[in-house]
């Protein structure tokens, strides 16, 4: 537990991220980055997503959402800003891989898809 302390001049190798792994959501749901920054999720109807728990506003923060079945229901987004500032078209049957990143702890989200139907 480094407790936010800086870790410098480090090598990494064969690591990994510990996986928030949410299940079936619909309805409001909270992605909380202290439960991992990794996320996992099956949507089964509409879901308003808020994210929290992001590092302080002078330092980068990210995660990743790996979304299955996005496209089945409308998706609203807590305080993301999308491309173009439109929200992505996601798949009603199969995986969607979206990044989010934020500079300003939280306050606004980038999101971005990185892959549409992965398997």
């Amino acid at each position: 537990n480094f407790a936010d302390n800086i870790l410098q001049r480090a090598n990494l190798k064969d690591y990994g991220e510990v996986t928030n792994a949410l299940g079936s959501v619909s309805g409001g749901t909270t992605i909380n980055l202290e439960l991992g920054n990794s996320v996992t999720a099956t949507a089964t109807g509409a879901v308003t997503w808020t994210i929290s728990g992001p590092t302080a506003s002078d330092e980068l923060c990210g995660f990743v959402l790996f979304l299955t079945n996005g496209g089945t229901a409308t998706q609203t987004w807590t305080d993301v800003d999308w491309p173009s500032a439109t929200a992505p078209t996601l798949s009603a049957s199969g995986l969607d891989i979206i990044v989010f990143q934020t500079i300003d702890g939280g306050t606004t989200w980038h999101g971005q898809i990185a892959s549409t139907l992965s398997s």
